[in-house]
């Protein structure tokens, strides 16, 4: 089986992704999330996610406001901005350019 835990570089792609899809998630939602729909080959860890959302935070691409629950848990949940849907698509982009020049290089002859 190949290594689920490096995205290296996918990360970004991959939390802009399910926030398009799914607005006001908090981040182990956004985990599980990744891990559901890769069929559990994907595996974001705490210690990659909240960097990445706090730094995403940071460039603008999304925003975060804390909420309670019903149950008196707080919670920060994270949607994309205008910004983030604009990187998304520069992600994608930049994501099947690569995806294309590995599959070149896996059918060479």
């Amino acid at each position: 089986m190949p290594k689920s835990d490096k995205l290296q570089g996918s990360l970004d792609l991959l939390i802009l992704k399910v926030l398009s899809r799914r607005p006001n998630i908090h981040g182990y939602a956004i985990i599980s999330a990744i891990r559901q729909i890769s069929e559990e080959i994907l595996k974001v860890e705490d210690g990659s996610l909240y960097p990445a959302l706090h730094r995403m935070e940071e460039e603008g691409w999304i925003r975060a406001k804390w909420t309670n629950t019903d149950a008196g848990v707080r919670r920060r949940l994270y949607e994309l901005t205008k910004a983030g849907q604009k990187q998304l698509a520069e992600e994608e982009s930049r994501w099947q350019h690569v995806t294309l020049a590995v599959n070149r290089v896996l059918r060479m002859a």
